[in-house]
């Protein structure tokens, strides 16, 4: 486990081997923003899906200011857990691992919130770090990975941190994290920082550019320290995205009445229209976001952050294209439930870090090289 803080495992609920053939297994995972889980089953060449749960808690609301988890926003999640810990037993899970990333890694009183989800729910929550949350999270999307193109930047807008990955590609091998950085900066934390809407004499679009110009100057150090401007330019490096934000701005894209995954999930979204959706919903208020389909009200106020960064991710690193995932974390885990990796090995392979990324020793503090999914 990782942290002093994760709870006690639940012997039924908590991962001590590879899955075997037929064996029912469930991921769960906590964050800032959402809760959400997976059961899939098991089989000779990967996993079928046969439930899965997603609920808007907001475990996150305020920690960024007061560093502590709200009574309310924790009575909202432990309500989710329980949910998900009775689909887990209807379904007759075995084998499982739950979560919890920024949120309960930034409040001074996530202990007892674990402890709650433990003794209310029969839930134990695996407080995992940054590097562990990127893994998963990046080892969920890879199969959306184009083998033939050799470098990706590969990211994920969370509610109160981001993640991205700089990962080289080769014939034959799995892909390769060359580095990775944690940005503390969400869809839920942005927006307690500079609000959902303008206010007072600032023009909508001034307001947007103000949040992304504070995302791009975050982020600017990892992209000096990747140094993937040349290959970019030599069209030799795919984007990958996961998140709310991207699967919102896809769903839109595609004109849909209501959000399909299917026709999301390994979509495409050229710069040029997220700026162009990004632009309108900065134009928008809340209530008029909220009209939109694939957004509602419970987004309506995070969007615009997400799109903040989405588009600072976009002016440092302009590949042109990006791919969609709507898949992240929860696949991560099974995955690792499939072949029972241990989470403690996540970066274990440092050797070939200056072969692999000579420059990643760059000044992003919490940079990580050379780690094969």
């Amino acid at each position: 486990m990782n942290g002093a803080l994760s709870g006690s495992p639940a012997p039924a609920l908590w991962r001590t081997r590879a899955a075997k053939p037929g064996q029912i297994m469930a991921a769960l995972d906590l964050g800032t923003n959402n809760c959400r889980l997976l059961i899939a089953r098991q089989g000779s060449g990967g996993y079928q899906v046969i439930d899965a749960f997603s609920r808007i808690v907001r475990l996150g609301e305020g920690v960024s200011q007061s560093g502590r988890l709200s009574a309310e926003a924790m009575d909202r999640t432990i309500e989710a857990l329980k949910i998900c810990a009775a689909k887990m037993e209807r379904r007759g899970v075995s084998l499982a691992r739950a979560v919890a990333t920024e949120a309960c890694r930034r409040a001074d009183n996530c202990g007892s919130f674990v402890d709650r989800a433990r003794d209310e729910a029969g839930i134990a929550l695996d407080i995992i770090t940054s590097g562990e949350e990127a893994d998963l999270a990046f080892k969920g999307c890879t199969p959306l990975l184009d083998r033939n193109t050799p470098h990706a930047i590969v990211f994920d807008i969370g509610g109160g941190s981001t993640e991205l990955g700089w990962l080289r590609l080769r014939p034959g091998r799995p892909p390769q994290m060359v580095a990775w950085h944690s940005m503390p900066f969400g869809v839920v934390s942005l927006t307690e920082e500079f609000g959902a809407e303008a206010a007072g004499d600032e023009t909508p679009t001034a307001f947007y550019r103000r949040m992304v110009d504070k995302v791009a100057a975050e982020l600017d150090p990892f992209r000096r320290a990747i140094g993937a401007g040349r290959l970019i330019s030599e069209g030799a490096v795919q984007m990958l995205g996961t998140s709310g934000t991207v699967t919102t701005l896809a769903g839109i894209q595609l004109g849909l009445a209501r959000y399909e995954r299917s026709l999301v999930d390994g979509s495409y979204l050229r710069f040029g229209d997220v700026e162009r959706i990004s632009s309108d919903l900065a134009r928008r208020d809340c209530r008029g976001r909220a009209t939109l389909p694939c957004i509602g009200v419970e987004r309506a106020d995070l969007v615009l952050s997400g799109c903040a960064i989405l588009s600072a991710i976009c002016r440092l690193w302009p590949v042109g294209t990006l791919r969609v995932a709507d898949r992240g974390v929860r696949e991560g885990i099974l995955m690792s439930l499939m072949t029972g990796t241990a989470p403690d090995n996540v970066y274990g392979d440092f050797d070939d870090a200056e072969e692999a990324a000579p420059r990643a020793a760059g000044p992003a503090a919490d940079l990580v090289a050379a780690s094969e999914f």
